[in-house]
């Protein structure tokens, strides 16, 4: 007897659910944050001339947009392919070192592009230390040159890849397993189990993983600027900072804001899903899998992602940092800039929680207008360079408060704005997740709309708090446009001081703050992860 395909439980059809005011005001200031970039971008726009729009319709314009769509097509689904046996294996299976495994994992997030395309090309470039490694027992005096699609996609696809893991590792937590035992209790194998109603249930998780991979692609600058790849992203920074012409930048913003509105809603979940349990009954830890025979196998898969994602970056740095320690290097001066980047990231995680978990509910919730709205605005901003995002607030800061102009504050508002979706991703999956059943009890009881959502909601969506927060503290970590603009004036953080040495051809001297900034990040990583209780 074969067990049906798990399949989303839609919620019926009935009275509407007011739209309470504790959600729907911050809701519409959420919105109106998350539109300033694009009201930037319209104003320089509408001050384009006649030749702005003969530029274009040129051929390259569709080039480009052809190199972006497929450059982001590309890492999405390796993303996912990488992503979700590991997030199978670390958190269901009897993988040996599993929470290690997890945080090693995690790490490639922490590496900026910029300096991972630099790690790409020292180890896999045409004379690079694989080919000089290679060269005494093959001959092989040239590899393959890199640069171009193959390096962009290989670059971006290591670092970028634990978008998807983080998301899919807090799906697996706060799964309901009695559909998988029930598949399994009817005779089906591990795998029927895992492709037919496993995967199906995970489906919210992977989907909101895989649309912040495809978002960061459209957005990453470092990565295919050192690979030379032509994409949206270099032509508008090329326009920003060469040509100095802000209104064909804006104008070129605007069609990637289209373009990311079409992955939107190439992406976008049809209806209103849930994956709650109906019936009563505690839900039961999942069932952890053997992998008897498969364990060597499983072993060495993870060793190759943790390999190229953290050997390679820990090889090159600790090589840079040989060099910079015979010039003097000294660890003192990454203090400073390792405790601003600790405050500037556990300040901006918590504002970019705060700022999504009002938006996340209204979606799951209640829906409607408003939440479709936000959310699609939310996402489209996502994929617009950082130095757009920072640029708009310049431009508002400067002109209608110039009393927040280079503070902490603003540059934390632009962290919240530009990586609000890395937040409402996972905690949509989670409520998606979570019955209403349990809200409604507690309504029932007497208590407030708000008081709910503080003493029953959230605690049952903590999965999905600590994937939105692992994702935003991290990203904030290397963050580099915004902060470069928008930092109060000394402000100099782990990403900077690494981006200034790096710019001026100093590797040496990035060695100490990149071994840092992984160094305090995999701490972070570790505690975050160490909250999630079980196996991670």
């Amino acid at each position: 007897m074969r067990v049906p395909e798990a399949r989303p439980i839609v919620a019926g059809r009935g009275r509407a659910v007011p739209l309470p005011a504790f959600l729907a005001v911050p809701v519409l200031l959420v919105s109106a944050a998350v539109l300033l970039p694009v009201a930037y971008l319209v104003v320089r726009a509408a001050g384009a001339d006649e030749g702005v729009l003969e530029l274009l319709l040129r051929g390259r314009t569709a080039r480009v947009l052809g190199n972006t769509v497929l450059l982001a097509a590309a890492v999405t689904a390796t993303s996912v392919a990488v992503a979700v046996p590991l997030a199978w294996l670390t958190a269901r299976t009897d993988l040996p070192g599993a929470r290690t495994w997890s945080v090693l994992a995690a790490l490639p997030l922490v590496v900026p592009s910029y300096i991972g395309g630099f790690m790409v090309v020292t180890v896999f470039g045409p004379v690079g230390a694989l080919q000089r490694a290679l060269e005494p027992l093959t001959g092989l005096a040239r590899l393959p040159d890199l640069h171009g699609f193959v390096g962009a996609w290989l670059t971006l696809t290591l670092f970028a890849y634990p978008y998807v893991l983080l998301s899919v590792r807090a799906g697996f937590r706060g799964m309901d397993p009695s559909l998988e035992e029930a598949s399994r209790g009817l005779g089906e194998g591990e795998w029927t189990t895992f492709r037919r109603v496993t995967v199906p249930l995970l489906w919210p998780w992977i989907q909101a993983g895989a649309l912040l991979v495809a978002l960061y692609v459209l957005s990453d600058f470092g990565a295919v600027a050192i690979m030379r790849f032509e994409s949206f992203t270099t032509a508008i920074y090329l326009q920003y900072q060469a040509a100095l012409n802000r209104s064909y930048a804006a104008v070129l913003s605007l069609v990637l804001i289209a373009l990311a509105a079409g992955v939107l809603l190439a992406g976008e979940q049809r209806g209103r899903a849930r994956f709650h349990r109906l019936g009563a009954g505690a839900k039961r830890p999942a069932r952890v899998v053997p992998l008897g025979r498969w364990r060597p196998v499983a072993v060495g898969f993870c060793a190759a992602v943790a390999a190229l994602g953290v050997a390679m970056p820990v090889g090159v740095l600790a090589y840079w940092l040989a060099i910079g320690m015979q010039h003097g290097d000294a660890l003192a001066r990454v203090l400073a800039p390792t405790a601003r980047s600790l405050a500037a990231s556990a300040l901006g995680a918590g504002a970019t929680l705060l700022m999504a978990l009002p938006v996340a509910v209204l979606a799951v919730r209640h829906g409607g207008a408003l939440a479709r709205f936000t959310l699609r605005v939310m996402y489209v901003s996502y994929a617009l360079p950082g130095l757009v995002i920072a640029l708009a607030l310049v431009f508002f800061a400067a002109r209608y408060a110039p009393a927040v102009y280079q503070t902490l504050g603003l540059l934390v508002f632009a962290y919240a704005v530009h990586f609000l979706p890395q937040a409402v991703g996972p905690l949509r999956s989670a409520l998606q997740q979570v019955s209403p059943s349990q809200e409604e009890a507690a309504r029932t009881l007497g208590r407030t709309a708000p008081d709910v959502l503080w003493t029953v909601t959230l605690p049952l969506v903590r999965p999905g708090m600590v994937a939105a927060a692992a994702l935003v503290f991290l990203t904030i970590m290397k963050e580099l446009p915004a902060t470069l603009l928008l930092s109060p004036t000394g402000f100099e953080t782990l990403a900077t001081t690494i981006w200034t040495d790096a710019n001026d051809g100093r590797f040496g001297r990035t060695g100490f703050p990149a071994l840092v900034l992984l160094a305090v990040s995999s701490v972070s990583m570790w505690l975050l992860l160490g909250q999630e209780g079980g196996r991670a």
